[in-house]
């Protein structure tokens, strides 16, 4: 990693908090660490973060509170990292303001997956007030909202999916492979042209900003501005 990416944890349990802060480190971030929503609120507003993580329940301010501060005054990627696995905690999350929602127990692989891909995601994009905001496309990945010129358009998963894959990869030749093992999973095991057939979907769903997808030629396909 060239840059180093500084990481808010802010997380109750301090045994948990302290092998967060370890993996990360190791990793290549710079980790600062709270142990409630207070503490973090603190740190929030006289540092720099790239992005937050976020347990809910937490002593003085709990994590929803920490979140709904953040999204008032910054635009900093946040993750819920916690044991509230509802499906109603979990929309609830998202509707606050989380970018992403992982239940414990939980893989630190996967943790550091969507580190990567979120900070990429709101360095790499015109990310204000938690939409990305790219030529006539608006998109809320906190909502799974996406406009085209104003005009809200409904996207099934899969559409979606490509859509922010493509975004994440601008000018990157994307084949049919590397886009089933991200979007299907490496598990997949259907026909290939399946990809033609959801990108036929996306563009047509896009309408005129259908054109930024192009097709290369025994390539795959590229997201081009």
């Amino acid at each position: 990693m060239s840059e180093k990416y500084r990481i808010l944890i802010a997380e109750d349990e301090r045994t948990l908090r302290e092998v967060i802060t370890i993996f990360l480190t190791k990793n290549g971030y710079e980790v600062d660490a709270a142990c409630d929503g207070c503490e973090a609120i603190e740190l929030i507003d006289r540092t720099r973060y790239d992005l937050i993580i976020l347990d809910i329940m937490m002593p003085r301010k709990n994590g929803k509170e920490v979140c709904e501060y953040v999204r008032e005054k910054f635009d900093i990627p946040v993750i819920f990292l916690t044991a509230l696995n509802a499906e109603d905690d979990i929309v609830s999350g998202y509707e606050i303001g989380a970018d992403e929602y992982i239940t414990k127990p939980f893989s630190t692989g996967i943790l550091l997956a969507k580190i990567k891909v979120l900070i990429k995601r709101y360095r790499g994009l015109m990310v204000t007030k938690g939409k990305i905001l790219l030529d006539e496309l608006e998109i809320e990945p906190a909502r799974r909202l996406v406009k085209v010129g104003g005009r809200q358009i409904d996207l099934p998963p899969k559409e979606y999916a490509l859509l922010i894959y493509f975004i994440e990869n601008k000018g990157v030749v994307l084949s049919r492979d590397q886009i089933l093992d991200r979007v299907w999973g490496a598990d997949y095991e259907g026909y290939d042209r399946t990809v033609d057939t959801h990108i036929k979907k996306l563009r047509k769903a896009q309408g005129k900003a259908e054109h930024h997808i192009e097709t290369v030629i025994k390539a795959g396909y590229v997201w081009k501005d």
